[in-house]
C-alpha cells in the first residue's frame, strides 16, 4: 500500500464503494479502496462494506484471501468498521441460504427479521432512528456526540445478533421489534445502516472513524 494511504476500503466484490471512498475523502482522508490481502499492511484503518448475501460475501473475502488478513487486523484492535454486509460477516454465522460461517471477530449470528407488527415489509428500506442502552455509551465510538433524533439509511432483511450485550452498541425499532443496528467491541465498529447515505449525520459517524484512525 502507498505510505500516504491511511484508510483502506475493502474490495470484495459486493457493491459500488465509490460512494463511500467520495465520504471519506470529504474529509480530506488518504483513503483507497483495496482488494489485495497484503495492501492492509500499515493502514491505519479498514473499512469493510458490501451489499448483498452473507455466503457470497464470505465466499469474496476468502476467493481474495482477504479472511485471514481482516481476522489479523481485528486481533491487533485496529479501527475495523463493518458496513451493512461488512458488519454482518464480522459475526460467528450467518442464517441465509444456510448456516454460513463468518470472520467470528465479535460473537453472534445473523438472522432474517422475525414476523413484524401491522405485517411491515421485510426488508426494511428507508430511513430509522438510533439508539444506546445506557447513556455515555457512545462516547468516543463512532457514535460520539451522534443526536438520537436523526435518521440513518436502512436496506436489509437480516439483523444482528451478538451474543453479548456488552458488543451492542445501538439499536433501533422496526415494526414493533427491537434489533441491534451497530456493534462494538474496542476499536471493532459495524453498523447495518449505510452511514455514507445517511446525510449529515451519516459523515459525523465517519469523521469519527477517521479520528479513531489518528489516535492509533
Amino acid at each position: 500500500m502507498n505510505s500516504k494511504v491511511k484508510i483502506a476500503i475493502v474490495d470484495y466484490g459486493v457493491g459500488n464503494l465509490y460512494s463511500l471512498l467520495r465520504a471519506f475523502k470529504f474529509f480530506g482522508a488518504e483513503t483507497a479502496v483495496i482488494e489485495e490481502a497484503d495492501a492492509l499492511d500499515g493502514c491505519s484503518g479498514v473499512v469493510l462494506p458490501g451489499v448483498g448475501s452473507f455466503p457470497a460475501g464470505m465466499r469474496g473475502l476468502e476467493s481474495r484471501g482477504l479472511e485471514k488478513k481482516i481476522k489479523e487486523i481485528a486481533a491487533a484492535d485496529k479501527p475495523l468498521l463493518g458496513i451493512c454486509l461488512g458488519a454482518q460477516l464480522m459475526l460467528s454465522e450467518g442464517r441465509e441460504f444456510g448456516v454460513h460461517k463468518g470472520l467470528d471477530i465479535i460473537k453472534g449470528r445473523v438472522a432474517r427479521f422475525p414476523d413484524l407488527e401491522g405485517n411491515e415489509k421485510v426488508p426494511q428500506i428507508g430511513w430509522n432512528t438510533i439508539h444506546c442502552q445506557a447513556p455515555g455509551d457512545w462516547s468516543k465510538t463512532i457514535l460520539d456526540s451522534f443526536n438520537e433524533k436523526d435518521q440513518v439509511y436502512f436496506v436489509h432483511s437480516y439483523i444482528l445478533e451478538p451474543e453479548s450485550k456488552k458488543n451492542v452498541l445501538a439499536l433501533s425499532d422496526y415494526g414493533g421489534y427491537t434489533f441491534c443496528s451497530a456493534i462494538r467491541d474496542g476499536n471493532i465498529f459495524g453498523c447495518q445502516f449505510h452511514p455514507e447515505k445517511s446525510g449529515r449525520a451519516g459523515l459525523k459517524i465517519i469523521e469519527n472513524f477517521i479520528n479513531l484512525t489518528k489516535e492509533i
